[in-house]
């Protein structure tokens, strides 16, 4: 811009370029150590327990392991009593509908009553009461 108006000035002050600090993945790094350790600076250690492994932080063995061990009671889930499998089967059968047919009626997939039927089902009061209402029968069981 010669020409422009007054002299050109130019500001002749020095310009610092530093390195941004170390991220702190870098200062665990072994060459940022040693090198530390080198220029005597103090560096805390910290074992970390479980670090490195592949265990997630819950599934480490809880207080109640022992008291599960030494529980020698068979615990499994309520299954349909028999007398429910039998309404259920009568019912539908006096409707003469099949399972395939309850289940969509019910709005559930047809394993569901197959599962009752057979007894592998574990109760569930709404289920239940679908049925009743498809089948118009009271079933026992219902609580």
């Amino acid at each position: 811009m010669p020409g422009a108006g007054g002299p050109v000035s130019q500001d002749w002050e020095p310009v610092v370029l530093r390195k941004k600090a170390p991220t702190a993945a870098a200062r665990r790094d072994d060459k940022a150590v040693n090198a530390a350790r080198r220029a005597g600076a103090d560096i805390e250690t910290v074992r970390k327990h479980n670090a490195g492994t592949n265990k997630a932080a819950s599934s480490g063995t809880s207080l109640n392991t022992k008291r599960l061990d030494e529980d020698t009671k068979n615990l499994t889930h309520d299954r349909v009593p028999t007398e429910l499998k039998k309404a259920i089967m009568q019912a539908r059968m006096g409707k003469k509908l099949t399972q395939a047919q309850l289940a969509q009626i019910i709005n559930e997939k047809p394993q569901v009553i197959q599962e009752y039927e057979s007894g592998k089902a574990i109760p569930n009061q709404q289920i239940i009461g679908k049925l009743e209402r498809a089948l118009g029968a009271k079933l026992p069981g219902k609580k």
